[in-house]
Order: C-alpha cells, then sequence, then structure tokens
C-alpha cells in the first residue's frame, strides 16, 4: 500500500461565514430533474416560493428573484430605483459595505461615504444629522449593511428607519441583508426598507446562484423615474410575469427546487426558532472567544452577529498562518479577513443549517489550531462555551 496521506478521512468542516453548509434535503432537491419553465409544474413552484420568501423577509411586496450572486442585487437595487449622478449616503461599516459603494460609484452615481473603523454598525444619529444638513433633498438613497460578514457588527436598521423619518427626508431606504436573512429577524414592511437585498448561499442554505429584491410601493414608483439603462435587472419585466409564475428569461430552474426544500426547512423549524438557535451558537462563539483571551472585532456586545465572529488576531501574529494550519491539520476552512484586515482576522461562520455539535467542532478545532500555530491565548474558551451551551440545551 502507498505512504501517501493525500485523503483526510471525515467531512470538511466549512466554517466560513457564506456560503454555508447546504444540507442534503437541499442537495437532493437541487438534484431533481429539470422541467420546462414555461409549463404549469413550474409556475406552482414559483408562486409557493414567493409566498412562502415574503415570511422570510416579513413583507408583502413583491420580491424579484434574479440568477445571480447579492453583488447582482446590489447593482439591481440602484439601476432600479436612481439616475446617474444622484446622490447615496453610504456607511463603511466592513468591506461589504465598500463593495456596494464600488458598485453605486462605477454606475456614476456620486457617493457620500462615511468613514468607519470597520468594528462597529452604523450610527443612527449620523444618518439623522446628513439627512437634516440636506435640505434640498439631493440625497436619494441611503445604503445600510444590516450585518457586515467582513467585521461581524449588525447596525440596527429600525432605529436607522426612525432617524430618516425624525427629518422627515424622502430618500430611499436600502438594506443589504444577505448575511442576515433567515438568521436575524428582518421586517422588510415595518422598518420601512424600500429595497431588501439579499442572496441564496448563508441563511437561506442554497449554494450561490440567487439574489433577491424585496421592494416597497415607494421604490416601484422610483422605478419608473429612473434613467438608468438596464434590461436583465428590470423589475418591470418580473412583475407581470412573475404573479403568474414566471420569468422573463430562463431562471434557475434547479436552485428554485432547493430554495423550495431550504424554506421548508426553516418553517418546520420555526424561524423564531432559527433566530434563537444563532443568536445561542454566536453567543457560544462570543465566550470562546473571550475565554481565549482575544478580540471580538466588533467593540459593541450590542452589534454582534448573529452569523459571524470576527477574531482579531495578537499583534505579531497572521491570521492566514492560522487557518492554513486548521486547514491542513483538521480539514476545517475559517473566513480570511477582508480588505484592511487581512492578515490580522479570522472569521468563523455560524450560519444556516448549523448545532451544537457542529459549534463544539469547530471551536475545538480554533482551539487546538491556536496551541499548534503558537497564538498566545488561554485555554479553557471551548469549555466556556460548551457549559453555555449545555446550560441553553
Amino acid at each position: 500500500m502507498s505512504e501517501n496521506n493525500s485523503h483526510q478521512a471525515g467531512r470538511h468542516f466549512l466554517q466560513i461565514p457564506g456560503p454555508s453548509n447546504v444540507p442534503d434535503r437541499v442537495l437532493r432537491a437541487i438534484a431533481q430533474p429539470t422541467i420546462d419553465h414555461r409549463g404549469p409544474e413550474f409556475a406552482q413552484l414559483t408562486l409557493g416560493v414567493l409566498d412562502k420568501l415574503s415570511a422570510v423577509f416579513n413583507s408583502k411586496s413583491p420580491i424579484f428573484i434574479f440568477p445571480a450572486s447579492g453583488t447582482g442585487g446590489w447593482e439591481s437595487s440602484l439601476l432600479n430605483t436612481l439616475c446617474p449622478g444622484d446622490k447615496v449616503l453610504a456607511f463603511e461599516t466592513g468591506h461589504f459595505a465598500t463593495l456596494w459603494k464600488n458598485v453605486a460609484t462605477k454606475l456614476g452615481l456620486e457617493v457620500i461615504w462615511v468613514e468607519g473603523d470597520w468594528r462597529q454598525g452604523i450610527d443612527a444619529a449620523v444618518v439623522q444629522q446628513h439627512l437634516l444638513e440636506d435640505q434640498s433633498h439631493q440625497i436619494k438613497a441611503v445604503l445600510a449593511v444590516h450585518t457586515e460578514t467582513s467585521s461581524g457588527a449588525t447596525s440596527d436598521i429600525a432605529k436607522i428607519r426612525k432617524a430618516i423619518d425624525a427629518v422627515d427626508h424622502p430618500a430611499l431606504f436600502m438594506v443589504d441583508a444577505v448575511s442576515s436573512l433567515a438568521c436575524t429577524e428582518l421586517r422588510h414592511d415595518d422598518w420601512g426598507i424600500d429595497v431588501t437585498i439579499s442572496a441564496s448561499q448563508k441563511g437561506l442554505m442554497l449554494p450561490p446562484g440567487l439574489c433577491f429584491n424585496a421592494v416597497s410601493e415607494k421604490a416601484l414608483a422610483a422605478s419608473k423615474a429612473s434613467t438608468f439603462p438596464h434590461s436583465y435587472w428590470s423589475w418591470e419585466s418580473m412583475l407581470e410575469l412573475n404573479k403568474k409564475g414566471y420569468f422573463p428569461y430562463t431562471p434557475s430552474t434547479n436552485l428554485l427546487y432547493g430554495l423550495d426544500e431550504a424554506l421548508g426547512m426553516l418553517y418546520d423549524e420555526g424561524l423564531d426558532n432559527v433566530f434563537a438557535r444563532h443568536r445561542r451558537l454566536a453567543h457560544a462563539t462570543q465566550l470562546a472567544v473571550a475565554g481565549w483571551g482575544l478580540e471580538n472585532l466588533c467593540v459593541n456586545p450590542d452589534e454582534y452577529s448573529n452569523s459571524t465572529t470576527a477574531v482579531l488576531m495578537p499583534q505579531g501574529h497572521d491570521a492566514d498562518v492560522l487557518r492554513n494550519v486548521i486547514l491542513e491539520k483538521f480539514n476545517m476552512s475559517l473566513g480570511m479577513g477582508l480588505g484592511k484586515v487581512k492578515g490580522t482576522v479570522f472569521r468563523i461562520g455560524h450560519i444556516g443549517d448549523f448545532n451544537e455539535l457542529m459549534m463544539a467542532g469547530t471551536l475545538s478545532g480554533v482551539e487546538m489550531g491556536l496551541s499548534i500555530a503558537g497564538v498566545p491565548h488561554t485555554k479553557g474558551g471551548v469549555n466556556a462555551a460548551l457549559e453555555f451551551l449545555a446550560g441553553s440545551a
């Protein structure tokens, strides 16, 4: 027999903050034979999916599904509602907020960019002050990332809505919920969001490939005045066909099968239970980080994310070296630091189809990796997490 040890036994631990683990039920659903996307069976599938999505978004508004990543959702939200040269207000909460800003800039929008340190969510008072100063209502939209995947900070969306209303500003309110949907409560209608953007590969437990725009009546009205050229991203093309269960072009049929199954899993568990599970596993992770004597990148515990925890490395230690040790020794992938925190942060995903034993294995892998890589830490972080999980089971 060969001495080659190229095979790693056991299942790979995918503990990045998305794409998340895809459940077997969803994989089997995706593997079904493709059907006619102009036929009655497909229409029934689409209408059922759109109905179930409404409860996840907490919205009676139209929800559009595009075959794309979350980046496509950003572009669609901007192209459908704004005009070239319009001003938008955006906040540097992390890497993905920065990427959304870059998309807006490339499309020809003027971005009023509020810089940040990537360690906290959006300050609603700052939103209010910027809008108060905009007496001529030049700002046409406020862009906010709900949960910033790169930093693990969650902004208070309801509070931001109140800040906009406090100064009676007419700007559209757009929210990136890619990392929060189906992990953290989101209330599109109640929070007065005009466009909620999300994607399939995180809390919805699917592979990448679908993005979503939940759209208010105000945003639909704005779309009629938009002068951006667009075809593929057109809401208008979607609206009437979706009511009948169809799309204006070939949809991702098999991902819709998977989405239908994933939504069924969420309802079987109960959305409140899903959110509680994410909160519990996130808190266990935060206890482990504190037990190791390491620091959470997000500085405000009230803003800790349900879906990801970003951990700061001690000075002089490279997070990517640690991640590589853990991958090679224990076949586990952790999220890398992105943008300006690359090498200084590793991220633990606790998102989607994930339970207490998976959490225990993940944290054990991190603690063993810290020891092997020679990263200064205090042992016992895993025990702190386990004691909490056992007590809250």
